[in-house]
């Protein structure tokens, strides 16, 4: 995605001019520089001066022109791609019981992915960024490299993350609050790191590699352990002042409610997380007879009326959640993703039904609602896809800073 703003040098103008035609180049995956210019409106011998330093850095490859009799009569075009070998890149995804990992090349192709059990799910900030490090380690193994190889990593976590500054404010895989977990993880690892909230991460596979590849305003709702969504405007993610926007998991629809594990009462979440479920259903039964959601579903399904009230509550309440956001941000479509959906209640037909019943009526269509489950390694591989834009930015600022 090109980017844009007010540039208050010439240097700043050659650095913006980079940064744009390496998005264009990895948009069009190979493109002539003719082409390049026309898609940016930078002269053509601009374009053919940053393409050189770009060419030089061994960010991109010229592609030797196909031979045609059409070719043959002109001077043929090269095209231009990003070069895959220039970095390798890994994105990680932690859920409550899995770290999945995915390494790429710098164009994104997958070089090796490993998913790596975790024995707790909340754990002290030495000890996940401990977790961080074996997991990349047994990554890099399986591709047959070291973890020093790589140039940069993509993390999703839950909760509220400040991803300008790699802050967590709270996250359901940390013990402690507000944690620099950047830098922590900075003792331990070879490379720059940089970390969003895991919805967001979401969010920007999507809009690369799937539902929302067509599309610039949508919302990802994620359903798995808790509750999350990301939030596309016009092709960004939208993260909020503090890195606190899109939380929809936290918010409030019951007045001094369920407890919810952020610590606050009343979140959505605390009526449709898995955890929330089976608490509900093991407190109502006075025993732990259900240790999974796939054992509650199963009961509600042979006819256990509590379990199915529970079940019914919550996708009553995922419709009244998804009615809201459908008022507040009027999107062109809804994702729902995670590993959750092999159950649905919160996707089925009735849900979606008093969702329409709940959105302020207009002479309109409303948004469309998909259910893609992509499956963690996606989720990794939007974490990857991240740090290949953040490695990008740096890069081209290190290009600009040694040209001065």
């Amino acid at each position: 995605m090109a980017r844009s703003g007010r540039l208050s040098s010439p240097g700043d103008q050659r650095e913006s001019g980079r940064q744009q035609i390496l998005d264009v180049i990895r948009a069009a995956e190979s493109i002539a520089r003719i082409d390049i210019a026309k898609a940016t409106g930078v002269s053509p011998a601009t374009v053919t001066a940053i393409t050189a330093e770009l060419l030089a850095a061994g960010l991109i490859e010229e592609i030797a022109p196909e031979i045609t009799p059409e070719a043959r009569r002109g001077r043929p075009r090269v095209a231009l791609k990003i070069r895959g070998a220039a970095h390798r890149i890994a994105g990680l995804k932690v859920s409550h019981h899995v770290v999945s990992t995915v390494i790429t090349d710098f164009v994104g192709e997958e070089l090796a992915s490993h998913e790596m059990p975790l024995i707790k799910g909340t754990m002290p900030v030495a000890e996940f960024c401990t977790q961080i490090r074996r997991a990349l380690e047994f990554t890099c193994k399986k591709g047959s490299f070291t973890i020093d190889d790589l140039s940069g990593i993509g993390l999703g976590v839950a909760g509220m993350v400040d991803a300008e500054r790699s802050f967590v404010y709270w996250s359901s895989s940390l013990e402690a609050r507000n944690v620099d977990l950047g830098a922590a993880l900075a003792e331990v690892l070879p490379c720059p790191i940089f970390m969003d909230n895991d919805a967001n991460l979401v969010a920007k596979a999507e809009h690369l590699f799937g539902e929302g590849r067509t599309c610039d305003n949508f919302i990802v709702i994620t359903i798995e352990h808790g509750v999350g969504m990301g939030i596309v405007i016009d092709g960004q993610i939208y993260r909020g002042t503090r890195g606190c926007g899109a939380e929809f998991g936290h918010t409030k629809v019951h007045l001094e409610g369920a407890l919810c594990q952020c610590g606050q009462r009343g979140c959505l979440e605390a009526y449709v997380g898995d955890y929330a479920l089976l608490r509900e259903a093991n407190i109502s039964s006075g025993s732990e007879r259900h240790t999974s959601v796939a054992a509650l579903f199963g009961a509600a399904e042979n006819g256990d009326k509590m379990a199915k009230s529970i079940l019914d509550r919550a996708r009553r309440m995922f419709a009244m959640g998804l009615a809201n956001v459908v008022n507040i941000f009027d999107p062109t479509k809804i994702i729902l993703s995670g590993a959750r959906l092999s159950f649905d209640h919160l996707y089925s037909d009735k849900v979606i039904e008093e969702m329409r019943q709940w959105v302020v009526q207009v002479d309109a269509p409303l948004p469309e609602v998909i259910v893609h489950d992509w499956g963690d390694l996606m989720w990794a591989k939007g974490a990857a896809a991240y740090g290949i834009e953040e490695v990008t930015s740096r890069t081209v600022k290190e290009l600009a800073n040694a040209s001065v």
